[in-house]
């Protein structure tokens, strides 16, 4: 049965592009040019993904979302938003409302394809074992929301999570790794759907570590890791790569057998600092300071960076011993370099 995509999108050239890759590539297509008329085509043929533009007229992808969203017949309908990389206040609005993914501004057609190809697979494993489950009644339902609520709490953690099967390619990947494969530093995903690095050598150290895990899943041995570091053409500091196997079931059933969980360590320091600081109640200003601490500065490095006096410094740290009930510098760094999880949804 062939696969339905709608996409939406007001620019004319735009979305003829998009609908001829999708062609291309085996996909039925419809077209909308704004979100009423997909509204429409979304309540008449009952896609099985929509590809949608944000700012568009008489009906914003937003808006066209939120509608979807309220449907109860349409709460699995996977939803894509096309945005621009500055468009961040969309980014966050779009996650609220409940959208699954995004896509940037110009679109690279190698993304889109692999994007909508891991969606859709999504989607199939869990209605999948749904239907398995006492065919579709009470507890089938219960596990299906389980598994959906399984997917919004990993879109939370500030962990990059791809879960890769037998043939070492990615079946899902959570928020964090969406938005690690769009920053394309230190990390990527080829066409085919396998990770890479930047560099051969590099791309070779994340397979290796992948292969061994595999290995490990079909001997059923789920104890051990393997990690690599993964250089960055930025010049930031390189992003901590860890592989291990998986459940021993999911060999043998096609499912994910290897989990890679990647970190950055400059994001890593963010999102934990979102978390103590909203735990904590620290003000702004406390919180940068201990950033700064977390960091490797010292009191008169970050005197210097923020363009305020030693004394100031030492009252902040103050504070912060007395907020967070620690008495040593070594103690407070350790709680903003240990919190996995980003409070907000951003």
């Amino acid at each position: 049965m062939t696969t339905t995509i709608l996409c939406v999108e007001d620019e004319t050239d735009l979305r003829s592009d998009i609908c001829e890759e999708l062609v291309a590539a085996g996909y039925q297509v419809l077209e909308a040019a704004d979100g009423r008329e997909a509204l429409d085509e979304i309540k008449r043929t009952r896609p099985d993904l929509v590809l949608c533009d944000i700012t568009m007229p008489r009906m914003s992808g937003l808006d066209l979302l939120k509608h979807v969203r309220h449907d109860p017949s349409l709460g699995d309908l996977p939803f894509i938003f096309l945005t621009a990389l500055a468009d961040r206040r969309d980014v966050i609005a779009g996650k609220a409302a409940g959208v699954d993914d995004y896509l940037t501004k110009p679109i690279d057609f190698d993304l889109m394809l692999i994007t909508i190809a891991a969606r859709l697979d999504q989607l199939a494993r869990v209605r999948g074992a749904a239907s398995r489950d006492d065919g579709g009644s009470q507890v089938g339902e219960k596990y299906r929301s389980a598994l959906l609520g399984a997917n919004e709490a990993l879109n939370r953690v500030a962990v990059g999570v791809f879960l890769i099967d037998a043939e070492r390619k990615v079946l899902f990947r959570n928020r964090r790794a969406e938005e690690l494969l769009e920053e394309a530093d230190g990390i990527t995903l080829s066409r085919e759907g396998f990770l890479r690095g930047e560099k051969p050598q590099q791309t070779q150290a994340l397979r290796d570590i992948i292969d061994t895990a595999v290995t490990r899943a079909n001997a059923r041995n789920r104890r051990a890791t393997d990690a690599v570091a993964l250089t960055r053409n930025s010049g930031r500091r390189s992003l901590f790569a860890v592989a291990c196997p998986l459940d021993c079931e999911a060999v043998d059933a096609g499912g994910p057998v290897v989990g890679v969980f990647v970190t950055d360590p400059e994001r890593r320091l963010s999102a934990a600092a979102e978390a103590v600081a909203h735990l904590y109640g620290l003000t702004p200003a406390e919180t940068r300071v201990a950033l700064a601490l977390a960091r490797g500065l010292r009191l008169d490095e970050i005197a210097d960076e923020f363009g305020i006096s030693r004394n100031t410094v030492s009252y902040t740290m103050k504070n912060l011993f007395r907020k967070t009930d620690t008495d040593r510098q070594a103690d407070l760094i350790s709680l903003f370099i240990a919190s996995p999880v980003a409070l907000e949804n951003e």
